[in-house]
């Protein structure tokens, strides 16, 4: 998991119908795969050829920066591709990704269908017709490691192909708070009440558009019984039994390891 902040390199703009001759492009195809030149790195030139949009971000590494979606036939990466090629570009293409999609998803009004306008003040897209305002959404979702003793519960998610056990995750639903959240999903899923809930830290989850936010808790009371849907088995491991993912990249990677060095 990534700990540095974007900020580190990166300073917030927008606009549709900015220009720079020295620039950072993050061309994006439909499968919102990033495009990077032969040495892995970002482009600093584009052919303007097959483009859906350009639009301005900011600055990264103090130079102007777009974000550009194409239909080109070029060599592209997925972003799991990416965080293993260039950590500070994936860094990056996580936020980028997630203004491409808000973009292109609200080109036109989802109350009355005009087409929208970029805001001149603030990164949203307004209706010219009926006003409605569209910014860029974000789906809030908890992921919780629970602890027994010197134990750690661990589940089989039926959609994960590649993966044995996961941590209980899910998203908020609406009208609950991130700490309500946690205990329904729990309880939904594994059956088991937990306490001594604790938040240790959040982090951008572009897969698709999740703010993912890291908790630790403790067994409280019950047993397991899996719902047979999301959760097909679940158990509890200790540290040697654990078997790691195969990347760092997920703050679910980072929960484990802090109860492995914990024990």
């Amino acid at each position: 998991m990534i700990e540095k902040s974007v900020y580190e390199n990166y300073e917030i703009d927008f606009s549709d119908s900015y220009t720079s001759d020295d620039a950072y492009y993050f061309i994006f195809n439909d499968e919102r795969e990033l495009y990077l030149t032969d040495d892995k790195t970002l482009p600093s030139s584009f052919e303007n050829t097959n483009t859906d949009f350009k639009l301005y971000i900011g600055k990264y590494k103090n130079k102007d920066t777009f974000i550009i979606n194409t239909n080109s036939d070029k060599s592209f990466f997925s972003l799991k591709e990416v965080y293993d090629i260039d950590k500070d570009i994936y860094l990056m293409a996580t936020r980028a990704v997630l203004v491409r999609d808000w973009y292109i998803q609200h080109q036109f009004c989802g109350r009355c269908a005009t087409a929208t306008v970029l805001d001149e003040k603030d990164m949203m897209l307004k209706c010219p017709s009926c006003g409605q305002m569209h910014y860029p959404r974000i789906a809030p979702a908890i992921i919780v490691a629970i602890r027994k003793g010197d134990e750690l519960l661990m589940a089989k998610h039926s959609y994960h192909e590649n993966i044995r056990y996961a941590l209980i995750a899910g998203f908020v639903e609406p009208g609950e708070s991130i700490e309500e959240a946690v205990h329904r999903e729990v309880l939904e899923e594994i059956g088991i009440k937990i306490k001594n809930l604790k938040y240790q830290k959040s982090q951008s989850w572009p897969f698709p558009n999740s703010l993912m936010l890291g908790f630790t808790a403790e067994y409280d009371s019950g047993e397991i019984k899996v719902d047979g849907d999301e959760i097909l088995k679940a158990k509890w491991f200790k540290k040697d039994e654990i078997i790691r993912y195969d990347s760092d990249i997920s703050i679910s990677d980072w929960l484990i390891q802090s109860f492995i060095d914990d024990c």
